[in-house]
């Protein structure tokens, strides 16, 4: 399974998460886990997604999430799970 981390950190405003998550279903990303907080008007969000069914690439799509994240005013940045695993390793 090519798991994938997304987080989204910036201004709270509407439509941040229905964004992401448009574009996620859009292309067949599933959202395996999800957590997300508002601290002092502040968003930030954390997902686990499965992206095994995806058609686009790993780098197409954090390309893409970026691309969400200028025009809603967010920062968006998707990485694969094994740095998360190569780092507990060291």
């Amino acid at each position: 399974m090519k798991k994938t981390i997304i987080t989204v950190v910036g201004q709270d405003k509407v439509g941040i998460i229905a964004k992401v998550c448009n574009y996620l279903a859009s292309n067949n990303i599933n959202i395996m886990d999800i957590a997300q907080t508002t601290v002092q008007g502040y968003f930030n969000m954390m997902m686990v997604v499965d992206a095994n069914n995806a058609v686009k690439s790993h780098d197409e799509i954090a390309s893409e999430l970026e691309s969400v994240g200028r025009e809603i005013g967010v920062q968006i940045k998707a990485q694969r799970e094994e740095i998360f695993d190569m780092m507990h390793r060291i």
